[in-house]
């Protein structure tokens, strides 16, 4: 089976995570956390400041490393590291989503999130003690 390793920016403001809604491909519609794929030669770290720059117009600043997830889609194996990060300068300007939301961490479950991305919402918790 094909791997993918991709990295995921957990954006936070106070109790507020920043979350993602995909506006193309077989997952359109689902809630994700922004990142993307790590590209040849790339360090994680530096992939993600490259994708939310590309993506969101915004450069971050990466905090703390949270955790990785594994998960197997029906085509392929997908290994996420995930970040927690702040805002450095940018407005979030969605370049490849078709919608985006603040939302409180006590109510990251209820969001019809990607099947990876919903694994790394104990962590999320975890890590702000919810």
């Amino acid at each position: 089976m094909k791997s993918i390793q991709v990295v995921a920016a957990i954006i936070v403001d106070k109790n507020k995570i920043f979350v993602t809604q995909r506006g193309y491909g077989d997952f359109k519609g689902k809630w994700e956390f922004p990142g993307g794929k790590i590209e040849l030669g790339e360090t994680p770290q530096e992939a993600l400041i490259r994708e939310i720059k590309e993506e969101l117009l915004t450069t971050i600043n990466i905090i703390d490393y949270i955790t990785t997830i594994e998960y197997d889609y029906p085509q392929f194996h997908l290994s996420m590291q995930c970040y927690l990060c702040n805002i450095i300068n940018g407005d979030l300007t969605l370049m490849v989503h078709s919608a985006s939301a603040w939302e409180d961490i006590s109510s990251l479950n209820k969001i019809d999130w990607l099947p990876a991305d919903r694994l790394l919402i104990p962590f999320i918790q975890k890590q702000y003690n919810y």
